[in-house]
């Protein structure tokens, strides 16, 4: 395998186990209870760090389409969730989701760095990653 596949390997790794450590960090430590919307970006990020890993342990690069469709899915949620907390016209219209309002914002960084924004950027970074490995392999045939 070529060392720019492997590399890739390790950086999508590497993102998706931070992005879990993140919000495993933010619900067990800091005690916030994360909402039905969370829960499901969750459900996408958290399979990454086994796909990966395990792909790495193997040294095959072709599961970059798979982690491309988990990040477009768990992006998708995670830009409609950031959407609800930040656009009024949206978040008076948003549903009800669960214990917790989904349109909630435990953290508030700079004014716009929320919980589904960290999410929405891991998501991101992991699917162009994704995107870069498919066109590697394609040029190493």
């Amino acid at each position: 395998m070529q060392k720019r596949l492997e590399n890739g390997l390790i950086f999508i790794w590497t993102v998706s186990f931070v992005a879990t450590l993140g919000s495993l960090y933010f619900s067990e430590v800091r005690g916030y209870e994360p909402c039905t919307l969370c829960w499901y970006q969750r459900i996408l990020m958290y399979p990454i760090v086994i796909i990966s890993g395990v792909a790495l342990f193997q040294k095959n690069a072709r599961i970059a389409l798979t982690t491309a469709v988990f990040a477009t899915i768990g992006g998708s949620i995670s830009l409609y969730h950031y959407s609800i907390q930040k656009l009024s016209f949206l978040s008076e219209t948003a549903p009800t989701c669960g214990n917790v309002s989904c349109t909630g914002q435990y953290i508030n960084y700079l004014g716009f760095i929320t919980i589904p924004f960290l999410a929405l950027v891991a998501f991101v970074i992991i699917f162009i990653t994704s995107l870069f490995m498919m066109k590697w392999q394609k040029e190493s045939k």
